[in-house]
């Protein structure tokens, strides 16, 4: 009889374990669907296609479970990723060459701009005092982040000038008000800077536009080639056992890209959270409709870009200089190839 109830006991307990295992399944296995992207400043321009994305339900048509958040700066984001509090960027691709140069590795698996979007601009009262990068030599320049894509870019268009780094300073300023709010208290003197805010300095003569990199002709210019900048990345680790959902974020962001193509700056602003049009909408659809020429039209790294973007990283930086860097670990067409 005891033996009976023993193995009676035994059974019921092996029945209830399974049971709590069974009913903990569903919340594990929805905890491992949830996608966080952390995204470099997600009312950017440069940044629009995560939110736009979402607003389209083009996430919740792939079956995917997506939440965007915001960091200021790209490489703030990147931390995030690299802490694993994240499963994907929306920053500039860049940061991945600069991340295999420290042992880091993170692949580009959609490409949604092939061009920086972005100024350098100067404030008004020096505009006659500097009129190139060339100019800096004693300046102050105003970046998003230190570590940032766009000291990279500030750095690389002095070092093309003939500048060293030590010729200038670098002072992390954020992005939108904040770095306004620097131009006006004249702590920095050149900013680089995206849509919209480019737009208000310029609407309100705070600063002029030094060099424009908003264009493929302006970063021919700059640049020496196209710039692919942002981008969607995600750890080489996570990708390679989650290449199902790769896959379903690469369709998101490509369907994404073609209605970006096929729609006025009117059509996609309504899309947008009224909140991103800093209080004025006209200035928002008028910046948007000058940045529409910097969405790649099929999420795909144009030729040559990464190269020209390993070339501009290893004119300033010491990590990269001579340095083999594999870019074939640093983006890949293969996702976005397969949509249809």
């Amino acid at each position: 009889m005891r033996q009976r109830f023993n193995v009676c006991a035994y059974v019921f307990g092996v029945l209830f374990s399974t049971a709590l295992i069974g009913a903990a399944a569903p919340s594990a296995q929805a905890a491992d669907s949830k996608i966080t992207i952390m995204v470099g400043g997600i009312n950017k321009l440069i940044y629009l296609p995560p939110k736009l994305a979402e607003n389209l339900g083009y996430f919740k048509d792939e079956g995917l479970d997506v939440e965007l958040q915001s960091q200021q700066a790209g490489v703030d984001a990147e931390n995030e990723l690299l802490a694993g509090a994240v499963q994907a960027v929306v920053g500039y691709y860049d940061h991945s060459i600069d991340l295999q140069s420290k042992g880091k590795e993170v692949q580009s698996i959609t490409q949604l701009l092939v061009v920086p979007g972005g100024m350098e601009m100067v404030r008004s009262d020096l505009a006659t005092q500097v009129r190139s990068m060339a100019d800096l030599k004693g300046r102050t320049v105003g970046v998003t982040g230190l570590g940032s894509s766009s000291s990279f870019i500030a750095q690389y268009l002095a070092s093309r000038s003939g500048l060293k780094t030590s010729d200038y300073s670098i002072l992390p300023v954020g992005a939108g008000n904040t770095l306004i709010a620097a131009l006006k208290q004249k702590r920095v003197d050149v900013v680089w800077t995206t849509e919209p805010t480019t737009s208000m300095l310029l609407a309100s003569g705070e600063a002029k536009v030094l060099v424009d990199m908003n264009s493929a002709e302006g970063t021919r210019a700059a640049l020496g080639g196209l710039y692919p900048a942002s981008a969607v990345y995600v750890q080489r680790s996570w990708l390679q056992t989650h290449k199902a959902e790769a896959a379903k974020l690469a369709r998101a962001f490509v369907r994404t890209l073609k209605f970006i193509q096929t729609h006025g700056a009117e059509e996609i602003a309504a899309k947008m959270p009224a909140d991103y049009y800093g209080g004025n909408k006209a200035l928002y659809v008028q910046a948007l409709k000058a940045s529409l020429p910097m969405y790649s039209p099929d999420g795909k790294m144009p030729a040559d870009g990464a190269e020209v973007v390993l070339k501009v990283m290893a004119a300033f930086n010491p990590n990269i200089k001579g340095k083999k860097i594999d870019l074939s670990k640093t983006y890949t067409n293969e996702f976005v190839d397969q949509v249809k």
